[in-house]
């Protein structure tokens, strides 16, 4: 991992492996504060930082700042509990998704927020990011986003679990749309002939018993339903 610092050693520059963007950490408050610069240029991830730090510095005087726990360290607590404890429960590739979601679109979008501050407003505002960032040009798959968000809720609930939030916050998207659009299945000709058929051969079976008028009943139900197109 390479790795600079700045502000005669306040402030650390490092880049990840498998990342092309510089991150930045400072300690305040007892914590140590870490953000992406989202510059992969080192003198313009350095530009970042510096004025990064000034402004968190400013918070800080101004008791903007608490050691509050960020996403970040849900993150980390999640990633090693659920590593330990699905082992053998669930497959590699599982576990490496969720890291996968974590690594690439969970973390640059709330990284280094204080874990009060993901709220359900915020977790919209992710939804638009990821169909204002998308590098195809088409928003992302349903099916995607809503992997996103499983992965999220599991990682503010190892937050919950350890008393770092009173709550979750609302994970549910505020419009609702229908995911796909289903159509109600309908008798063929043949099918709906058998179905009446059926019916008809009840009646006379039924022929000097008390079922008699209620197979009558069914018989001219299915008769009329069949023929207005009425719903049960």
């Amino acid at each position: 991992m390479e790795k600079h610092s700045i502000l005669g050693g306040k402030v650390h520059l490092y880049k990840r492996e498998r990342s092309r963007c510089w991150q930045c950490s400072a300690m305040l408050a007892g914590k140590n504060i870490r953000v992406s610069t989202k510059e992969d240029s080192l003198s313009h991830a350095k530009d970042f930082a510096e004025d990064w730090y000034l402004e968190l510095r400013g918070k800080y005087r101004r008791g903007e700042v608490h050691g509050e726990k960020t996403f970040s360290d849900a993150v980390d607590q999640f990633v090693r509990e659920y590593e330990v404890i699905t082992e053998g429960e669930r497959s590699p590739k599982w576990v490496e998704g969720h890291k996968a979601r974590i690594r690439l679109h969970l973390m640059p979008f709330f990284g280094e927020l204080p874990l009060s501050q993901v709220t359900a407003g915020k977790v919209q505002e992710y939804r638009i990011h990821r169909i204002d960032t998308s590098k195809t040009g088409k928003p992302p798959a349903r099916s995607t986003i809503h992997d996103e968000i499983v992965t999220l809720r599991q990682v503010m609930k190892a937050a919950l679990r350890h008393n770092w939030i009173a709550h979750l916050p609302d994970f549910a998207p505020p419009y609702k749309t229908s995911g796909k659009v289903s159509h109600r299945a309908w008798f063929s000709p043949e099918e709906y002939r058998t179905l009446y058929e059926a019916t008809r051969r009840n009646i006379q079976q039924a022929e000097g018993t008390k079922r008699k008028y209620l197979a009558a009943q069914l018989h001219n139900k299915v008769l009329f339903m069949a023929n207005t197109g009425i719903r049960n």
